[in-house]
């Protein structure tokens, strides 16, 4: 018996502690529920307090955007060519408005008929004085401008002569009034138009002189080779339209009529020649070293005079003075100008031209012109007599000899 009153006091004491344990736990997870509760109320609180500020910020934001978006309104609607604009617009309108019933008045106690005429008549300044602003926009010539600004005051003043005789049977002071109003429309209009031509921005201006500038190019390059313009607009017309660059088809002109790259002809390819032949001869010239002509005796003396006489080869007969540049213009003619080292065999079958005395006087008095014969050259001695390049050489050589004689 008391065994089972102890079994069943330790069963009774093991379920009262599990009920405690029991209720520590739920105990426990009801704190940890309120804590997690609380902190998500907290949570809750701060992302409001986060999104209140964010959506104060962005009014903020907001307000001083609109402010600033009115600032620069204000600023640009009253910058001075605005205002200008603008006002000479307004003055105007009530230029027209003013005007207006004193001619209708007039004409209509003439006839109802012709109550739309002071309307045409207006109207036809009005028209004109805005053909002169698109006669400006699109660059027209200025006669064309002068002849709308001509028209538009014509009917601007007939009108203000109506407006006179109307308002002068009423007082004087209205009729000057009236023929005033008339006229100051369409002349503040044209003030407006003339200032707004006067201050094209720099970039329009530059565009203009550009455009202006690539005409007067065009134009003249057309009259000073008229053959390469014609030839170019037969390939452009030639051509589908817009598949060929007028500069594309220049540079084929060019070759065509020409047969070089733009720029260069005939004359310039020859006169090139020339300069360098004359370049040639001035540094075979320069290279008469003294060892130079002492290599060249000794070959004369080994190889006899045929080799070394100056008449066929084009060197030295063993004077370092034989000849006006040691025997260079020889060596260029063989070549014909080219400044290029001869050619023995053409040197020696080739006979040359005697120099004819008409020849060196007309070369001596070019030397005297130009002021000593070092300013001969063998183009403008070419120029002078006509011939081939290297005759022309030969004179020049022989006339600057006699001076060093």
């Amino acid at each position: 018996m008391s065994s089972w009153s102890e079994e069943r006091r330790l069963n009774q004491a093991a379920e009262a502690e599990q009920r405690r344990k029991d209720q520590d736990a739920a105990a426990e997870r009801a704190l940890k529920l309120r804590a997690a509760e609380d902190e998500r109320r907290r949570a809750n609180r701060q992302a409001d307090k986060v999104e209140a500020r964010a959506e104060k910020q962005q009014k903020r934001r907001d307000k001083r955007e609109r402010r600033r978006e009115r600032m620069q309104s204000w600023t640009k609607n009253t910058r001075p060519g605005v205002v200008y604009r603008r006002g000479t617009i307004a003055l105007v309108t009530a230029s027209a408005l003013a005007s207006l019933p004193a001619q209708v008045k007039h004409f209509v106690s003439i006839s109802e008929m012709l109550l739309p005429l002071p309307f045409a008549l207006e109207g036809a300044a009005w028209v004109m004085a805005a053909g002169v602003a698109y006669a400006d926009e699109k660059q027209l010539p200025a006669w064309v401008r002068w002849l709308l600004r001509a028209l538009s005051m014509t009917a601007a003043g007939y009108a203000a002569a109506i407006n006179y005789q109307y308002g002068a049977h009423i007082d004087p002071t209205v009729g000057y009034g009236l023929a005033a109003v008339t006229l100051l429309g369409p002349l503040f209009f044209e003030v407006r138009q003339w200032v707004t031509t006067l201050s094209f921005d720099a970039g329009e201006r530059k565009r203009r002189a550009e455009a202006k500038a690539r005409a007067k190019h065009e134009k003249g390059r057309a009259k000073r080779f008229k053959r390469v313009a014609d030839r170019q607009q037969e390939l452009l017309l030639a051509a589908p339209f817009g598949t060929l660059k007028p500069e594309d088809a220049w540079a084929r002109a060019w070759w065509d009529i020409e047969g070089a790259p733009v720029s260069v002809t005939a004359n310039v390819i020859a006169d090139r020649l020339d300069a360098e032949a004359d370049v040639s001869a001035v540094l075979a010239h320069a290279e008469q070293t003294p060892e130079r002509v002492a290599v060249e005796l000794l070959l004369a003396d080994l190889f006899g005079p045929n080799g070394g006489d100056g008449g066929g080869s084009g060197t030295s007969t063993g004077k370092p003075g034989g000849g006006p540049r040691g025997g260079t213009p020889k060596a260029r003619t063989a070549l014909g100008g080219k400044g290029k080292s001869p050619d023995p065999s053409t040197a020696d079958t080739e006979p040359q031209k005697p120099l004819a005395d008409a020849d060196l006087e007309a070369v001596r008095k070019l030397a005297a012109a130009l002021g000593g014969t070092d300013r001969l050259s063998a183009r403008n001695v070419r120029e002078t007599v006509g011939c081939r390049n290297d005759y022309a050489i030969r004179l020049r050589d022989h006339v600057r000899a006699e001076t060093k004689d």
